[in-house]
Parts: C-alpha cells; sequence; structure tokens
C-alpha cells in the first residue's frame, strides 16, 4: 500500500476523534459554559447536520482544482474548526467552530475514498479504502479514550487543541506523500450530479443508511442498556466502547480485504450476520460477559460493511464518483441519526432499554434486502440486450467486476 494511504488515515484519525470526543466531554464543556447536557447536545448535532450538508457542499465547491488540493483545504478548514473550539469564549462560538470542522468530514472522506481507490490496481482497491478508514476506527480505540482522558484531567480546550495538531500533521502528510491527481479531463458538476439518476448508486446510499443505522440504534443506547440491563458500573461503559471500536478496526480491515474479492457477497455475509447479532443482543445484553463480545461483534460486522458500500458507490458512479462518494459519507450520518431517534422512540413508547436492538436488526435486514434487489437487478442488467440506466444497451456498457 502506498503510503499516501498514510497520511489520508492521520487525517481520518483525527477527524474521528473530533467527531465522537465531544460525547465523553459534554459534563465538562456545560459546565464551563453554564448551559444544561441537552443544549451541549447541540454540539453533537450540530457536527451531523454539518457533515451531512456539508459532504455535497464542500464537493461542488472543489470541483475546479485538484483532489490534491481539496485535500488540504479541507484540512485547513478542519484545523480552523478545531482550534476555534478550543479558544472559544462562549457557547455559541464553539458552536460555530464544531460546525466548521464538520464540513471537512464528508468530503475528505467522499474525495479520499476517490483519491485511495486512484493509488492501488483494480484488485486492490476496496483495501485501500479501508486502509484510509482505519484511521476512523482506530480513533475510537485509542484517540477517542485519550482525548476524553485528557479533557477531564487538563480540560477540554487541550483535547481539541490537541486535535487541531492531528489535523497539521494530517495536512503535512497529503502535502508531502498524496501526489498531485488533477480533477478528470470532461468531468463537470452536471457529470457528478448525473450519478444519482443511477439506481443503483441510490441503492448503495440506501444500503449505507439502513446498514450503518442497524449498528447505532444499539450503540447509541449502549450506556443506559450496559448500566440497567447488564449491571456494569458507569465506568465500565469506556472500556466496553474501546472492544467496539476494536471490532471496528477488524471488521474494517477485512470488510476491505474480502470486498475486492467478492464485494456482493461480502455484503450479504456481513449485513445477514449484523441483523441476527443485534437481534440476539436483546437477550445476550443481559449477562455481562455475553454483551461485552456481542457490542465487538456489532463494531466488527457493522464496519465490516464500510468498505464494500464505498466501493459499491465508486463502481457505480465510477465515470464522475466524487459526489457519489462523499454523499455516501452524509448517509452514514443520516442512519446514525435516524436510527437514534428510532431507538429513543422505542424506548419511549416504554419497551425497554435493549428495544433499540430490534430497531437495529430491522434495519441490517432491510439493508440485506436492498443488497439482494441490488443484485438481481445487475443481473438482469447483464443480459444481453437489456437497456440500463442511461438508455444504453448492457453490452455496451463498460462492465465492473468484483
Amino acid at each position: 500500500m502506498p503510503l499516501a494511504l498514510l497520511a489520508l488515515a492521520i487525517g481520518a484519525f483525527g477527524i474521528g476523534t473530533t467527531e465522537f470526543v465531544i460525547m465523553g466531554l459534554l459534563p465538562e464543556v456545560a459546565g464551563d459554559y453554564g448551559v444544561s447536557i441537552p443544549t451541549a447536545g447541540y454540539l453533537v448535532t450540530g457536527y451531523a447536520l454539518g457533515v451531512m450538508f456539508g459532504a455535497p457542499l464542500m464537493t461542488v465547491l472543489g470541483t475546479k482544482i485538484s483532489r490534491k488540493r481539496m485535500l488540504m483545504l479541507l484540512m485547513g478548514l478542519f484545523i480552523v474548526g478545531n482550534l476555534l473550539s478550543a479558544l472559544a469564549p462562549a457557547f455559541p462560538v464553539m458552536l460555530i467552530g464544531r460546525i466548521v470542522a464538520s464540513l471537512a468530514h464528508g468530503a475528505f472522506f467522499g474525495i479520499g475514498s476517490v483519491v485511495a481507490a486512484d493509488l492501488v490496481t483494480p484488485d486492490k482497491k476496496a483495501g485501500a479504502i479501508a486502509m484510509m478508514f482505519t484511521g476512523l476506527t482506530v480513533a475510537n480505540v485509542v484517540g477517542v479514550p485519550l482525548g476524553t482522558l485528557v479533557g477531564q484531567s487538563v480540560g477540554w480546550r487541550m483535547t481539541f487543541g490537541i486535535v487541531a495538531a492531528l489535523g497539521v500533521v494530517g495536512l503535512a502528510g497529503i502535502a508531502r506523500l498524496v501526489p498531485d491527481m488533477p480533477k478528470a479531463e470532461g468531468v463537470h458538476l452536471r457529470h457528478e450530479l448525473a450519478a444519482f439518476k443511477n439506481v443503483q448508486v441510490l441503492l448503495a446510499m440506501a444500503m449505507t443508511v439502513l446498514g450503518f443505522g442497524g449498528v447505532f440504534a444499539a450503540i447509541t443506547y449502549i450506556a443506559p442498556m450496559m448500566t440497567h440491563v447488564a449491571g456494569f458500573a458507569d465506568g465500565s461503559v469506556t472500556w466496553l466502547l474501546v472492544l467496539f471500536g476494536l471490532g471496528m478496526v477488524g471488521g474494517n480491515l477485512v470488510g476491505g480485504r474480502f470486498a475486492d474479492r467478492a464485494l456482493m457477497p461480502m455484503l450479504y455475509v456481513s449485513l445477514g450476520a449484523l441483523s441476527v447479532v443485534l437481534a440476539l443482543f436483546t437477550l445476550t445484553a443481559h449477562d455481562k460477559l455475553l454483551s461485552a463480545i456481542t457490542i465487538a461483534l456489532i463494531g466488527a460486522l457493522g464496519f465490516a460493511t464500510v468498505p464494500p458500500l464505498q466501493k459499491r458507490v465508486l463502481d457505480q458512479a465510477h465515470a464522475a464518483p466524487t459526489l457519489a462518494s462523499a454523499v455516501n459519507i452524509g448517509a452514514f450520518n443520516l442512519g446514525n441519526a435516524l436510527s437514534a431517534w428510532l431507538g429513543g422512540l422505542v424506548i419511549a413508547a416504554g419497551l425497554g432499554y435493549t428495544a433499540p436492538n430490534w430497531v437495529g436488526a430491522a434495519l441490517a435486514a432491510g439493508a440485506l434486502a436492498l443488497a439482494l434487489v441490488s443484485a438481481a437487478l445487475e443481473r438482469r442488467a447483464g443480459e444481453p440486450g437489456t437497456v440500463v440506466a442511461g438508455g444504453a444497451p448492457a453490452e455496451q456498457r463498460a462492465a465492473v467486476h468484483h
């Protein structure tokens, strides 16, 4: 794997750390600014919304420049946002800082996925994407716990200062290691938008929303589930989340490896197994050992879907993949928001803290159903004389081999 992937992974590590570390620092931030915990929670919501809307916006703005330069500008935006958060004199200013940092998130992973795939041979594209996303998964194992510890011990402003410094390292790495990759000639915004006319691109994004939504339906409410149902102490939630993060790291690497060999079968296995494990979590959540094992499995199976889903979008939007890739990153966050809302509804309805696991199982099963539909449509489109999206006979379309 090229060294340029290391630079992308460092940037991903910083972004993953700043996204999730705030959840462990909400009490400290709320106390410093004199706001309630729910009000401080807007720092999480604002970031997620910034990712959703920033991904397509920043990608469109970057269509006129090279991908390397755009990645550097995005890391610069990330650094500014985190510095603003670290130095913010008032809560609204910190919220602005969080939103500024979030604008870089979706476009960085979207454009970075395209760059990572272009750095390697076709049979290693999913593995290259997984290597970049390893930075995000390792952030949950190392960056978030350490950032929380620093924030609680020295002050939360120091945490965001360190994250900004990570951004500087990532920026330097991209400038030094990522080769100049000029934007594809003849590809304009209308070509990027045309990708969304492809039903396979839309199906892949819907799989992303439902599949990753299944993961966060359970993980969003992991603290009350583990303390009230499994019987863990409050302080145990941190290491349980580390287990989840370790599962993410392993699943991401395995997903990237096998997606290059058999992309759709990898999705069938991971989504099907994820649905089963989430359903079983309603039972295993009552036992400490079994619940810990299940949490690690959810992380592994959930992130095993990420490289194949991202590569699926790149394959289906191969003529102009940048915007579609970035929007798919937004789809992960849409899945997070949707599943958290649905999980809250079933808890509020009095169904108990394990009820979100059933929601997650249903969402993952829905993603599996869409994967089967997508494959069936692809087989049908491959039949001689069949007209595919764009009006061209299937035999005239460039074949994409998995």
